[in-house]
């Protein structure tokens, strides 16, 4: 494979070189770990399988390194790989290869996703009308931070019975849920007097056995007919349950995606007459094999047009809650699964509400507690004048546990200023760099066979700014894994040209889940966290939630009158207050899915709070079908009531405060009302 020309550097994000750069072996494993890299042809699934009997001891470097040379060959490399990519234009068209997939916003924007042979990269890149070439972020789920089944069903809305009923429960307005593992659509709570489900579909987008829907070739269907004939076969006597006589990829008990709907709109929920569409999006289990599936931002942005086009389709304004999240880019709304949605929330009837994220902690709570360890992701500092240095402690874990998933680190700062970077390994005096703007070192393979890249670039397209990449990734071949070097890596920034010297840091998250043995320990994708000391405690939202219409909501604990510690904190890189929003987040009693013992689950996280404001936001919409998401975020500020002790000013962790329902409806009602002084002046 052609490597990245000099002329193409400042098209192309700095992971997306690393990628592009590496042979169709390496990107075949790493397709196994990254949400956008992904193995089209089954048959070279099994040439390139990677070695996953449990090791009888662990497998010294060298070893792996004898083994991957006597068994090196050549390949056809030829769209066996396809990589997921945001590409911004210079203009309205691009000249893309045939073999190349792609989709753009319904209305007209510069930005197409697209999904593409990692070989031909080089030809799009070169293409003129191409501005710049992004790789599409992993999906971020927050596990719920507590779980217990429940016999009884939630307590009353009480703000609801004692509102007038202008919003009708929600009636003639859609509630989009995208989330994962599965949604129980025979659940009672889904279920109208009829006995019918109140879903009108779910797209599955893992799922093979319904057509996919209109304008899209993955994924599976299954319409409002499809559920209901499986609850009647299934009340029938089909001898099994209706979710099993019409499946879904993904059917776990307990599920995320069900226990979100019903906040939302389930019959004990915020919007109980709403229509509800759900997109389930293809998050890969532990024993899934994920290098044959796409679970990216840009499978958030097909969901956002599928429900947005299905409620253009059928007149009904909408509500989506995205309780997902992505970590990577520069929180200041310029991803392109940012400005995807925030395109998408142009015209009037839409909103979409995202899940703050749970990385609001940073300590242990007690012993054993690594609850931490998703907490601290975002770090910021300021580097004073040219000369000066700025040290930052990143940690991958280790303690029994080897990463061998692949470790990224962001550091956006101004392009007002210069910065030189450098990284020291655990256990090594030995600095790797200075890495100087516009200079990269790309896969230097370390002794201990952990791959080091790292990229200084200049004014990302995007947004103008700076941006420092730092990429930590295992020796991938088909002998096995070599993980990580654990310990504390030492990344150090020295000022060349200093004006501001401010700059914020991100770790790319990843969701911890075992993968594989190697040798005497287990092998996880596991997140890599900062020191307690270069853990900065705030601008942890995640970055989907950074968007300029979207409404971003926290985690409040109701019995405590405060935010949940593990809420994620504003605000965003470029100063803009979010989240804007706190709801009930803690100890929310919702559908248990998949689950006949138990119906009702209590969970914790901003999963929960999120869905409860799509909710009230269905209820606005259903009062004022022309609200537009700015108007409807303005509402939500002014309606806001502060926590105690607090006055009216926007805080990091609660934003403007906890959500008045009642108030925010009633505001929505009188968006179009004017009184008419003329007569009276």
């Amino acid at each position: 494979m052609k490597p990245i020309d000099d002329q193409t550097q400042n098209k192309v994000s700095p992971k997306l070189r690393m990628v592009a750069n590496a042979n169709t072996i390496v990107n075949t494993i790493r397709a196994e770990m990254s949400a956008s890299v992904c193995v089209r042809d089954d048959s070279y699934l099994e040439e390139v399988a990677v070695q996953r009997a449990p090791l009888k001891k662990a497998v010294p470097f060298e070893e792996v390194m004898e083994k991957a040379e006597r068994g090196k060959k050549t390949i056809d490399e030829t769209s066996r790989v396809y990589i997921n990519v945001y590409v911004g234009l210079t203009g309205e068209t691009v000249n893309l290869p045939i073999s190349v997939r792609y989709r753009k916003p319904r209305r007209k924007n510069n930005l197409l996703s697209v999904s593409i042979p990692v070989e031909e990269l080089q030809e799009l890149r070169k293409d003129p009308s191409v501005a710049y070439v992004e790789m599409a972020e992993r999906i971020v789920f927050d596990e719920p931070t507590s779980t217990s089944p429940q016999k009884e069903g939630p307590p009353p809305l009480d703000w609801k019975a004692k509102s007038d009923d202008k919003h009708k429960d929600g009636e003639g307005v859609l509630v989009g849920i995208i989330d994962v593992q599965g949604f129980d659509f025979s659940h009672e709570d889904f279920l109208d007097k009829d006995g019918k489900t109140r879903f009108v579909t779910i797209w599955d987008q893992g799922g093979e056995h319904r057509d996919p829907p209109k304008n899209f070739d993955y994924g599976a269907e299954l319409t409002q007919e499809h559920l209901n004939k499986a609850i009647e076969a299934a009340s029938g006597g089909a001898g099994a349950a209706a979710f099993h006589l019409e499946p879904q990829s993904q059917m776990v008990r307990g599920s995320h995606g069900t226990h979100v709907a019903s906040i939302a709109a389930g019959n004990n929920g915020v919007c109980s007459k709403a229509h509800i569409a759900a997109v389930l999006i293809s998050l890969p289990e532990e024993d899934t094999d994920s290098r044959s599936n796409f679970y990216d931002s840009t499978r958030i942005s097909d969901a956002i047009d599928y429900l947005f086009r299905l409620g253009e389709d059928n007149g009904w304004p909408v509500s989506i809650n995205i309780s997902l999240g992505t970590n990577g880019h520069a929180h200041d709304a310029s991803s392109s699964a940012s400005r995807w949605l925030d395109f998408a929330l142009v015209s009037p009837g839409r909103s979409v509400c995202v899940a703050a994220g749970n990385a609001g902690q940073e300590r242990a709570l007690e012993v054993g507690d690594i609850g931490f360890t998703s907490g601290r992701i975002h770090t910021s500092g300021r580097i004073p004048a040219s000369g000066l240095m700025k040290d930052i402690e990143w940690v991958v874990y280790g303690d029994g546990l080897t990463d061998i998933s692949e470790n990224e680190l962001e550091i956006w700062y101004s392009p007002q200023d210069q910065f030189a970077v450098q990284i020291r390994p655990p256990d090594s005096t030995e600095w790797i760099g200075p890495v100087e703007p516009d200079e990269f070192i790309e896969n230097k393979m370390l002794a201990d066979g952990t791959f080091v890249s790292i990229y200084n670039e200049r004014y990302w397209p995007a947004n103008g700014s700076n941006l420092i990449g730092l990429y930590l990734s295992p020796f991938f071949s088909q002998e096995g894994v070599v993980g990580i070097h654990a310990g504390t890596w030492l990344v150090r920034l020295t000022g060349r040209q200093i004006r501001d010297g401010s700059y914020h840091g991100w770790i790319e998250r990843d969701d911890p889940r075992r993968l594989r043995r190697t040798g005497d320990v287990e092998g996880w994708s596991f997140p890599s966290f900062f020191s307690e000391r270069s853990n900065v405690d705030n601008s942890s939202v995640s970055s989907l939630a950074c968007g300029l219409r979207v409404i971003s909501v926290a985690n409040l604990d109701p019995v405590k009158e405060c935010i949940n510690i593990t809420s994620s904190q504003g605000p965003t890189r470029d100063g803009r207050l979010k989240p804007e929003i706190a709801a009930n987040g803690t100890e929310v009693i919702a559908a248990n899915g998949f689950d006949p013992h138990d119906p009702w689950v209590k969970k914790t996280g901003t999963s929960m709070a999120s869905p409860f404001v799509t909710g009230v936001v269905g209820l606005m919409l259903a009062v004022e079908p022309s609200l537009t998401a700015a108007q409807i975020g303005g509402i939500l500020q002014r309606t806001a009531q502060p926590l105690p002790n607090i006055d009216f000013s926007w805080q990091n962790d609660a934003g403007f405060g906890q959500i008045c329902p009642s108030d925010a409806i009633e505001e929505a009602s009188k968006i179009t009302v004017r009184k008419d002084l003329t007569d009276e002046a």
